[in-house]
């Protein structure tokens, strides 16, 4: 029989979630306009033919490739609507694996940005501490290309605070926790820009 006991086991899983659960609630108590600020920066962009990338390490970047999923792909088989153009600067594994070996890898995401950005898209990253190189590179180039700018974070918004247009601040310093308050402030978001963009039957409600 593994130590600690089953009894100790379930108490930290409750504790996990309860605490995750309280994070998600701060956050949603002092913060929720602000994912409907970045819904209508991202619907805008869309509407005016630009795209969302979005960018991030680690754990982030697999929560990059999950929400550029849900607006290419769909959401909700409940609400179909067309798709949307999302990209996340994750993926491409020839690109990350050339541009990291041969310059390393603070330039993997803002060497993207340069060859792919234009203005009026949408840049969001995450990183848990805020202080990701890779990302506030990309942030940089983004500034400099007229791209609006979004950085999910933890408590402080490290460096990205005062570099980017909307700084979405999980109030914990939990990776754990700030991660899985990330993947809801996605799914809001996304959703967020459904209402915005279509009727209840899927249809475009503005022309494009």
């Amino acid at each position: 029989m593994l130590n600690p006991d089953n009894n100790a086991l379930i108490a930290f899983a409750q504790n996990h979630l309860r605490t995750s659960a309280e994070t998600k609630q701060r956050y949603a108590d002092a913060s929720a306009a602000e994912l409907v600020t970045v819904a209508r920066a991202v619907a805008d962009c869309f509407l005016a033919g630009g795209k969302l990338m979005l960018c991030g390490n680690g754990g982030s970047a697999a929560d990059s490739q999950h929400m550029a999923a849900e607006y290419t792909s769909i959401l909700s088989q409940k609400f179909d609507r067309r798709a949307l153009p999302a990209l996340a600067l994750t993926t491409d594994s020839s690109f990350l694996t050339a541009r990291g070996n041969d310059y390393g890898f603070d330039s993997v995401f803002s060497r993207q940005v340069e060859a792919l950005g234009k203005s009026g898209d949408v840049l969001i990253g995450s990183s848990t501490s805020g202080n990701s190189k890779n990302v506030l590179l990309a942030f940089e180039v983004a500034k400099r290309m007229g791209l609006k700018t979004v950085a999910l974070t933890g408590s402080t918004g490290g460096k990205m605070a005062t570099l980017v247009d909307h700084c979405l601040r999980v109030p914990s310093d939990s990776t754990a926790h700030i991660q899985e308050c990330h993947i809801a402030m996605g799914h809001i978001i996304v959703a967020t820009v459904e209402k915005l963009l279509f009727n209840s039957d899927g249809s475009d409600r503005a022309q494009r």
